[in-house]
């Protein structure tokens, strides 16, 4: 139960952190947000799809690190000063549990504030990227931005390979 009151929670409810992957602006809903860092060296796991990078400890947590613009089939640039690793909150749709996964953002943009109501359902453009994973479209300050379905992008193929290495 929250102790925040009603109209305080919709209005951070309404918040998206938006990034940048090659010329487009992506965002997530802020209250998966975990933390923002600048890239670090990740331990490479073995036997994983290459959009994968591997995991890092953070604060004593297991941490995979995808790198979103590998799962979405963009090509892949360097890491340098402006990359960031945004560490988010993933649930499991079925199970219902979470876990904390970070997604390799060529740079953070901003915050919006993004009533419900603003949010367009995703046309099907053939996009790289599965409808599946599009909560929506929203125009903010004269772009459009494409919010993600956090939980479907990351619970697809990436938990069960993951899965599957932290048990055996």
């Amino acid at each position: 139960m929250s102790m925040m009151p009603e109209d305080v929670q919709q209005h951070i409810a309404n918040k998206y952190l938006t990034f940048v992957l090659a010329t487009e602006e992506y965002a997530v809903d802020i209250l998966r947000v975990q933390e923002i860092k600048g890239w670090a060296k990740v331990t490479p796991i073995p036997n994983t799809p290459d959009y994968i990078c591997g995991v890092i400890n953070l604060r004593g947590t297991i941490v995979p690190i995808i790198d979103l613009r590998l799962r979405f089939g963009l090509e892949k640039l360097e890491y340098g000063a402006m990359t960031v690793v945004v560490v988010v909150r993933v649930v499991n749709p079925v199970t219902g549990k979470d876990r904390i996964m970070g997604i390799v953002v060529d740079a953070v943009s901003d915050v919006y504030d993004v009533p419900e109501s603003e949010i367009k359902p995703p046309p099907d453009f053939g996009s790289v990227i599965s409808i599946e994973f599009i909560k929506g479209l929203a125009t903010v300050d004269d772009k459009m931005v494409i919010i993600l379905e956090i939980d479907k992008l990351l619970n697809s193929k990436e938990l069960a390979v993951l899965e599957q290495v932290e048990h055996s």
